[in-house]
C-alpha cells in the first residue's frame, strides 16, 4: 500500500484536486490518501504555511500529491523540496491531441537540478549594494545528469542537451558543463551537446524539435521549463514532479490563480496528468496511459474548460475524464 500525502493547497488548488481524486478513484490502486492543510490559510489558522503536521506527513508518506501554493509557496513547496531532498525537478513538455499549440506533435523533457544554484537564497545587502551567492556542486551536478541520461534510457529517448552560461560564469556554469560532458561518455548510446542558455532559448521558439531531454541548472530550468510549456498550449497542461532518492512531490506548476479561484471553472489537466507521473514514478505504466488517453479524448472532442474555449466546469471535465476509463 502507497502512502500519499495530498495537499490542495490555496486557490484553484482545491477544485483540480478533488477533480483529480474522481479520476484516480477510478482505478483502484493500492494507494492510501491523507489530506493535509498547507499555504495561506494554514499561515492564518496555525501561524505556519507548511504545519509541522503536514511535514511529518510529507515525510512518512511514500509520495506527496500538491494542488497549488500561493502567496507562501516559497514556505510551502520549495521547502518541502528541500526537506525531502527531491534534487530533480521533471517538467515535461507534450503537445496534446485536441490542443491548438504553436508545435504539435512536440514531446520534450526539461531535468532541472532543484538544490542549489542562486535559489538557495543567499542573499545579502549592504550600503545600497546587493548580491546573490550562486552554489554549483560537482555532487549534485553529477547527480542531475546522470538523472537526465536514466531518464533518457528508461523512456527511450535518443539525446540530451545540457544548458549552461560557461563563456561569462566560467566556474560555476564551466563546472556544471564538465560534470554533464564527463557523464555523457558513461551513456555511449545517447547523443549530447550542449548549448549556451540564451542560444538555447532562441533554439527552443524556432526548432524546439532538436530538442529530446534537457537538464540544466535550478534557475535556468525554473525558466526554460515555463518556455517549453508555452511552445505547447500553457502552464494549465503542465505537469510537473520533484523527485529524490527517498521521496517525491508532484505538483502542476500553474499556480493558486485566486482569480478565477472558487468558479469552479479551472482546468484540471495540469493536475490529472501530474498524477498520472506519480503512477509512472510507481511503476503503474498502463494506468497512467489510459488516463492519459482518457485526458486526450477528452480534449479532443471539445468537451473543455473554459480557459480552452468550452464551457465544462472543472468537476464536469473530470467526469468525461473518468467516464473514458470504465
Amino acid at each position: 500500500m502507497k502512502r500519499i500525502a495530498v495537499i490542495p493547497g490555496d486557490g484553484i488548488g482545491k477544485e483540480v484536486m478533488d477533480a483529480t481524486m474522481h479520476v484516480l478513484e477510478k482505478l483502484n490502486l493500492p494507494f492510501s490518501y491523507s489530506f493535509y492543510e498547507a499555504g495561506d490559510a494554514a499561515q492564518e489558522k496555525y501561524g505556519k504555511a507548511l504545519p509541522d503536521e503536514t511535514l511529518e506527513a510529507c515525510k512518512k508518506s511514500d509520495a506527496v500529491l500538491f494542488g497549488a501554493a500561493g502567496e507562501t509557496a516559497a514556505d510551502v513547496i520549495v521547502r518541502l523540496r528541500q526537506e525531502l531532498n527531491t534534487f530533480a525537478n521533471i517538467r515535461p513538455a507534450k503537445a496534446l491531441r485536441g490542443i491548438k499549440c504553436l508545435y504539435p506533435g512536440l514531446n520534450i523533457v526539461v531535468v532541472r537540478e532543484n538544490t542549489e544554484c542562486l535559489y538557495r537564497g543567499f542573499e545579502f545587502e549592504f550600503d545600497g549594494v546587493s548580491e546573490a551567492v550562486r552554489i554549483i556542486t560537482r555532487q549534485a551536478s553529477e547527480r542531475i545528469a546522470r538523472y537526465a541520461f536514466e531518464l533518457a534510457r528508461r523512456e527511450g529517448r535518443k539525446k540530451v542537451t545540457a544548458l549552461h552560461k560557461a563563456n561569462v560564469m566560467k566556474k560555476t556554469c564551466g563546472l556544471f558543463r564538465d560534470v554533464c560532458r564527463e557523464i555523457a561518455v558513461e551513456y555511449s548510446d545517447i547523443e549530447f551537446n550542449d548549448y549556451y542558455i540564451d542560444a538555447a532559448c532562441m533554439y527552443l521558439v524556432m526548432d524546439p524539435f532538436r530538442f529530446d531531454v534537457i537538464v540544466t541548472t535550478n534557475m535556468f530550468g525554473d525558466i526554460v521549463s515555463d518556455l517549453a510549456a508555452g511552445l505547447v498550449g500553457g502552464l494549465g497542461l503542465a505537469p510537473s514532479a520533484n523527485v529524490g532518492e527517498k521521496h517525491a512531490i508532484f505538483e502542476p506548476v500553474h499556480g493558486a490563480a485566486f482569480d478565477i479561484a472558487g468558479k469552479g471553472i479551472a482546468n484540471p489537466t495540469a493536475m490529472i496528468l501530474t498524477a498520472c507521473m506519480m503512477l509512472r514514478h510507481f511503476g503503474y505504466l498502463d494506468e497512467a496511459k489510459k488516463v492519459e488517453e482518457a485526458v486526450e479524448r477528452t480534449l479532443e472532442s471539445g468537451k473543455v474548460t473554459p480557459d480552452l474555449g468550452g464551457n465544462l466546469t472543472t468537476m464536469e471535465f473530470a467526469n468525461e475524464v473518468a467516464s473514458l476509463l470504465d
